[in-house]
């Protein structure tokens, strides 16, 4: 038996505001809403769904999952996505391969790297 990735999921006090960001980083749709507990982004950029479970209080600390995400050109899409409200952590790495640490507006950390 093998398991295969069909969802990563992210814990957030506000569902549906969070979703309705990250739907317009990724070009996604949502495709449910379960009344803003739980809600589902699907398509655009997206390989799997990306969902957003409301949560009373998110855990403290780093978060324990994060989104690798890749672009074409990461000066360009690092601007777009700070425009956007995502809150630059750090850039990393060297010449050989560098990507950036951001946070999305509730401050769930990411990562984006040129292809």
């Amino acid at each position: 038996m093998t398991l295969t990735l069909g969802m990563v999921t992210i814990d957030t006090t506000d569902a549906e505001t969070l979703a309705r960001w990250w739907a317009g980083q990724t070009g996604a749709g949502i495709t449910q809403t379960n009344d803003g507990w739980f809600v589902v982004l699907e398509g655009g950029g997206l390989p799997v769904m990306l969902a957003f479970q409301k949560v009373d209080a998110p855990t403290p600390g780093k978060n324990k999952i994060h989104l690798d995400l890749g672009t074409s050109d990461l000066d360009a899409e690092v601007d777009r996505l700070v425009s956007a409200g995502a809150t630059l952590v750090e850039r990393r790495g060297d010449e050989s391969f560098c990507w950036v640490t951001l946070a999305d507006p509730q401050g769930n950390e990411f990562d984006v790297a040129q292809h």
